[in-house]
């Protein structure tokens, strides 16, 4: 029975941080097989937050190392959830 893992990141200052959380989305993209990502928009107005959500792939050992690289990005707020089946 495999598991199925979505790590969610809640992003405090995306302007700010996009960069960072980018370069380790590159760097995980073949562990990453859905994400998406949400931040309030509208005719003028661009939020500085934003919400990440990704299905992770791959062995346990390389989705922590993620999640824990995530954690280690000032302003980030890091979930995980885990689902059997």
């Amino acid at each position: 029975m495999s598991k199925k893992v979505i790590i969610g990141v809640n992003v405090s200052n995306r302007i700010k941080k996009a960069k960072d959380v980018q370069k380790l989305l590159t760097e995980y993209g073949c562990n990453i097989k859905t994400r998406i990502g949400l931040h309030d928009v509208s005719g003028n107005f661009c939020s500085p937050t934003g919400l990440l959500m990704m299905e992770m792939f791959g062995d346990a050992k390389t989705i922590k190392e993620f999640e824990d690289k995530l954690k280690a990005i000032e302003g980030l707020e890091v979930k995980k959830m885990v689902f059997n089946g």
